[in-house]
C-alpha cells in the first residue's frame, strides 16, 4: 500500500449535509441569490434589484385586503373540454395537472373583502395555471367577479397575467373577449369604478379585451405588456424596436398606462383610488 492509500485510508469521511432545494431563490433580473424567506417575507420582490416576480392569487389576497375581511368565490362551473382537444396530451390531463401544481380550479380566482375598510372585489390571473391562459373558466369567472362587484355596489379590481387565449378551446376562447367586455358595460351602467392591475407578463387576447378597459390602468415595474410578440413584430415590419418596447415604464411614457405602482404601494394606491371613484363618497 501506498503511502498516498495510507493517507486517505486515515482520513475521516464527512457525511453530506442535506440542504432543501428551494432555499435559495435566484433573481431571473440580476442573478443575485437571495434566501427565499427574505424574498417572499419582501413581497417576491427582489431586495437587490427591485425586480417583482410573479405571485398567484392567495398572496395578492393576503397581500391587499384587511386581515380577516375576504372570501374566496366560488368558481363557476363550465364545459372543461369542449372540443375533446388532444395534441401531445389530452387537454383534460393539462387541466389536472395545472390543478395539481397550483391548488386551483383554474387561471382567474376572484375574492371580496376590504382594502382599509373600503369593499372591493379583487379578480387575479394565475400565470402559473397553464400561462393564465383565457378560456371558458376565465370569462365566467370574470363575469362572476363583476356581477359580485355590482351586487356588492364595489369597484372590481383585476390583476392580469397571460399568454394570451387557451388555444385548446379554439374559438371559444375568443369568445370570452366580448363577454368580459359585456360584464365591463354592466359595471359601468351601475356606476362602478373597473381598475385594471397589468402584471407580468399580459399578452394577446387578454390585452384586446379587458386588460386595456379599464377606468385606471395601473401597473407593475417592469411588467411586459403586448399583444404580439416583440420578435413577431420585428419580423413583421422588418425594423429594430426601440429598448423597453412594450415594458411597463415604456408604456407609461407613451399613454397607455396612468400610473406604475411598486407591489409595496399598491395597497394604499388602491385605497385612495377607491376613495376617489367609489360611489357614495363626499366630496373632499
Amino acid at each position: 500500500m501506498s503511502w498516498l492509500h495510507r493517507v486517505r485510508k486515515g482520513i475521516a469521511s464527512i457525511t453530506k449535509r442535506e440542504t432543501p432545494d428551494n432555499l435559495w431563490h435566484k433573481c431571473p433580473k440580476c442573478a443575485q441569490m437571495i434566501f427565499t424567506r427574505e424574498f417572499e417575507d419582501n413581497a417576491h420582490v427582489c431586495p437587490k434589484c427591485e425586480h417583482h416576480g410573479r405571485i398567484g392569487p392567495k398572496a395578492r389576497f393576503h397581500a391587499l385586503f384587511d386581515e380577516g375581511s375576504w372570501t374566496v368565490l366560488a368558481q363557476p362551473a363550465v364545459r372543461e373540454d369542449p372540443l375533446k382537444f388532444r395534441d401531445q396530451k389530452r387537454y383534460t390531463d393539462r387541466i389536472k395537472a395545472a390543478r395539481t401544481a397550483t391548488g386551483e380550479t383554474d387561471a382567474l380566482i376572484n375574492a371580496k373583502g376590504k382594502i382599509e375598510g373600503q369593499k372591493a372585489v379583487i379578480g387575479v390571473q394565475d400565470f402559473a395555471f397553464m400561462g393564465g391562459s383565457m378560456g371558458l373558466g376565465v370569462g365566467a369567472a370574470f363575469v362572476v367577479g363583476a356581477r359580485q362587484a355590482i351586487a356588492d355596489k364595489c369597484p372590481y379590481i383585476i390583476f392580469t397575467a397571460a399568454g394570451g387565449a387557451r388555444m385548446q378551446e379554439g374559438i371559444l376562447s375568443l369568445m370570452q373577449m366580448p363577454k368580459t367586455t359585456v360584464a365591463i358595460a354592466e359595471l359601468r351602467d351601475a356606476g362602478l369604478p373597473y381598475i385594471v392591475v397589468l402584471t407580468d407578463p399580459t399578452t394577446g387576447g387578454v390585452t384586446a379585451s379587458y386588460a386595456m378597459l379599464g377606468d385606471v390602468q395601473i401597473s407593475e415595474p417592469g411588467a411586459l405588456i403586448g399583444f404580439a410578440g416583440q420578435r413577431v413584430i420585428e419580423n413583421t415590419i422588418r425594423e429594430k424596436l426601440p429598448e423597453g418596447f412594450q415594458r411597463a415604464e415604456y408604456l407609461l411614457d407613451h399613454g397607455m398606462l396612468d400610473m406604475v405602482v411598486h407591489r409595496h404601494e399598491l395597497r394604499a394606491t388602491l385605497a385612495q383610488l377607491i376613495g376617489y371613484l367609489a360611489p357614495g363618497k363626499k366630496a373632499a
